[in-house]
């Protein structure tokens, strides 16, 4: 049987990234220097190898989440893997980091970090479902 945990695997591959990006944090600024590194990679990305980079940048900009505004990593209603916060809302970063590959800046993982707490203060469709 494996020792390796989910949860350990996600964080580790946040780190991995965070290191990459040389932040010095899980943050606001953070999620920023992710965003640049999206638009940069965009059209040189193989197609071979976009899963996997949306799936490593999609645990950091998780992590962003569960550090800045006190988050967990969960389980969300449909199955998928994502960030739950407060018992109300849930995020799915690795959609969030797909969105910026495919569409740019207008799907910024910045615009969408910078618009949780409105999300937090006004839930709507989406309801946290334990």
């Amino acid at each position: 049987m494996s020792d390796t945990n989910p949860l350990a695997a996600l964080r580790a591959a946040a780190e991995a990234v965070r290191q990459q990006l040389h932040a010095t944090a899980f943050d606001a600024a953070a999620v920023q220097q992710l965003a640049s590194f999206i638009e940069a990679q965009r059209s040189t990305l193989p197609a071979a190898e976009k899963q996997g980079v949306i799936t490593a940048l999609g645990c950091f900009l998780g992590e962003c989440l569960v550090q800045t505004y006190n988050g967990t990593w969960a389980q969300g209603p449909d199955g998928t893997t994502g960030v739950g916060i407060n018992h109300t809302s849930f995020f799915n970063p690795f959609f969030r980091v797909a969105e910026q590959f495919e569409k740019g800046n207008t799907e910024s993982v910045v615009d969408f970090f910078t618009s949780v707490p409105i999300r937090l203060a006004n839930p709507s469709r989406r309801q946290w479902i334990s």
